[in-house]
């Protein structure tokens, strides 16, 4: 079974006068094709992305219901995650293959095969880092077209590619989401265990739920995890002093 390839663009926020200036590069760079390559089709990819998403969204529920913090892009994505799961399934619906591979394709680079509109509607959410005006999308575009003309159906069709490339975003954020609430879980985990002496069946936070925990409690840490370990054994006051200080002595040996 062939897999599909995945367009991914990284950059860091450019202000308009520059991605302007970046577009009009690209577009004097690109060779085209009349049609894009069927392995550069990123419905498949989106779905999978939309699947980390929504695992996600299930730890947050679950970490709720623990009492666990929720990072500040969690309570984002525990609002509006039905959006998410609504433009995922009109892309589904608009975005055929059929009507993918008519799309005007890359000839060259490393982007070749892929849809000139998905390409550019990438660049763009890389470089805007997902704050897109319409006034200033119809600039961007304008601007790519002082080199490369757009036929009026990429023009039409660019608010799809945008949606797929932001959900790419969101997926990654999510990634980093899911490691700070395992941080936070693990942090719980052990102070169950290290400063109430929970048995097993006592415990709330259980250290199978997690795919890895260290031998040692503070080895291998994160700043997630000291931040949150940290703000765990004040609450516990008195009973948390001791492992607060070896807490605090194991942050400095990692500094050394």
């Amino acid at each position: 079974m062939k897999i599909n390839r995945i367009l991914k663009i990284n950059g860091t926020v450019l202000d308009k006068s520059h991605l302007k200036n970046h577009l009009q590069k690209i577009a004097s760079n690109h060779n085209l094709n009349s049609q894009s390559q069927k392995d550069t089709y990123p419905i498949p990819h989106m779905i999978e992305n939309c699947r980390v998403i929504y695992q996600v969204y299930n730890l947050l529920n679950e970490h709720l219901k623990l009492g666990i913090s929720i990072h500040p892009a969690g309570e984002w994505l525990l609002d509006n995650f039905y959006i998410i799961e609504e433009t995922v399934k009109q892309i589904q619906k608009e975005l055929t293959l059929k009507k993918y591979t008519n799309f005007v394709g890359i000839a060259n680079g490393q982007y070749k095969g892929f849809a000139r509109i998905y390409v550019i509607a990438s660049e763009i959410v890389a470089y805007t880092d997902n704050k897109i005006e319409k006034k200033e999308l119809e600039e961007y575009l304008a601007s790519y077209q002082t080199k490369k003309t757009l036929s009026m159906e990429e023009i039409w069709n660019i608010g799809i590619f945008l949606q797929i490339a932001i959900i790419e975003n969101i997926r990654e954020i999510c990634e980093k989401i899911y490691s700070c609430q395992i941080q936070k879980y693990k942090a719980e985990s052990i102070a169950e265990r290290l400063v109430e002496n929970k048995g097993k069946q006592e415990q709330h936070f259980k250290t199978s739920e997690i795919k890895k925990i260290e031998k040692g409690a503070f080895q291998d840490m994160k700043y997630p995890f000291i931040e949150y370990m940290s703000y765990i054994l004040k609450r516990y006051g008195k009973k948390g002093y001791s492992y607060l200080k070896v807490l605090e002595e194991a942050v400095e040996m990692t500094r050394k």
